[in-house]
């Protein structure tokens, strides 16, 4: 939440690669903090590399997330999108498959007898999914709708940041009394209301109705993420923290790489489409070259001369809010099917970690 203010500053003082150098002191400073602060671990039991398992992993969430991208320009029923899919589900079958019969898996599907596990990793992937896809779409939102600058947005994106510094400590109070379920449906339930604050966003609504969006945002991903990474570390046996605590980050930027995916292109299509119709006369070569983002498109309403040119800009910026509606739509049923999810799945506040209530004891 930090690094999009920080980033936003940057790239109104300095020039664009100032936003990538910034992670060697940072990176430089974590290194020194591991080497000097924390603790030493290491499982009774080290297994070997599994660079099979590791390779069918990649490449399965690569071609599914390609296929995603690609879909609004090569269209969703081409060859091309549809073999990616179908690469996609086969390569992740096969990792299934090698991963049981690994003798060293670089991920021991026994985990996820574990029900906090199972479900903290689905339920931290749909927030993380709501999370980074809504923030994909309220940056270009702040800076080409409502027409702030860098650092404008950046600042614009601090409640976020704020609401999610009070909700992550304060999701760690609750959790012990209220159960991983009731907490981690409030921070789902939160994200979807975020996201359908955006998706019924007009072309005419200013920053206040993206401020409760931002508010609701960061308080849902702090509840989400908090309760469910505690979940997650916390059912595991001592030998398990180091692969419990990976399917935590890889939960986290599978959800974010899909959210991206999947929002960004229904924001796309329908931007495109609202291109299409439009009604004033534009040379058919710069309608192309618009369609690929509304900051190319308002770039390119500058050079026509005149009122054509403002109007043009304005129907590009309806074209993008008209498309945050299906997008935002999507994240707010993905965190919605969550929130049931976690009333289904998630173990109750008397469950240990298998999902099973504990007996009273009646002696």
């Amino acid at each position: 939440m930090i690094g999009p203010m920080v980033g936003g500053w940057l790239l109104s003082h300095y020039w664009w690669g100032s936003v990538f150098l910034i992670n060697l002191p940072i990176g430089i400073a974590g290194l020194i903090a591991a080497a000097l602060l924390v603790p030493n671990s290491r499982a009774p039991e080290s297994g070997r590399l599994d660079p099979a398992g590791a390779l069918l992993s990649v490449t399965a969430v690569a071609s599914v997330l390609w296929a995603v991208i690609e879909g609004p320009d090569r269209g969703w029923t081409s060859p091309a999108v549809l073999a990616a899919f179908s690469a996609g589900a086969l390569l992740l079958t096969a990792f299934v498959a090698w991963q049981r019969r690994a003798v060293s898996p670089m991920l021991p599907l026994r985990i996820f007898r574990h029900r906090a596990l199972a479900s903290g990793d689905l339920l931290v992937l749909l927030g993380a999914f709501a999370l980074i896809g809504t923030l994909f779409v309220a940056v270009q939102h702040f800076q080409f709708v409502l027409g702030y600058s860098a650092g404008q947005t950046g600042v614009r994106l601090g409640p976020a940041a704020l609401a999610l510094l009070v909700a992550g400590p304060l999701a760690g109070v609750l959790a012990p009394r209220l159960g991983m379920r009731t907490v981690s449906a409030a921070g789902l339930a939160l994200l979807s209301g975020s996201a359908a604050v955006l998706a019924t966003t007009g072309p005419g609504d200013g920053y206040g109705r993206a401020l409760v969006s931002m508010l609701l945002l960061g308080a849902g991903a702090g509840f989400v993420i908090t309760v469910t990474s505690d979940a997650i570390v916390g059912s595991l046996p001592e030998k398990d923290l180091g692969v419990g605590s990976a399917t935590n980050s890889a939960a986290i930027q599978l959800g974010a790489a899909t959210g991206v995916a999947v929002m960004g292109s229904l924001l796309s299509d329908r931007y495109r489409s609202g291109l299409d119709d439009l009604s004033a006369p534009v040379p058919q070569s710069l309608l192309e070259s618009a369609k690929e983002s509304l900051g190319t498109a308002l770039a390119l309403a500058e050079r026509i001369p005149g009122e054509a040119g403002t109007a043009f800009a304005d129907a590009a910026r309806r074209a993008f809010v008209d498309g945050m509606g299906p997008a935002m739509f999507a994240g707010a049923g993905v965190t919605a099917a969550g929130l049931l999810l976690a009333f289904v799945l998630a173990p109750s506040r008397n469950a240990d970690a298998t999902g099973i209530p504990h007996q009273k004891d009646s002696s």
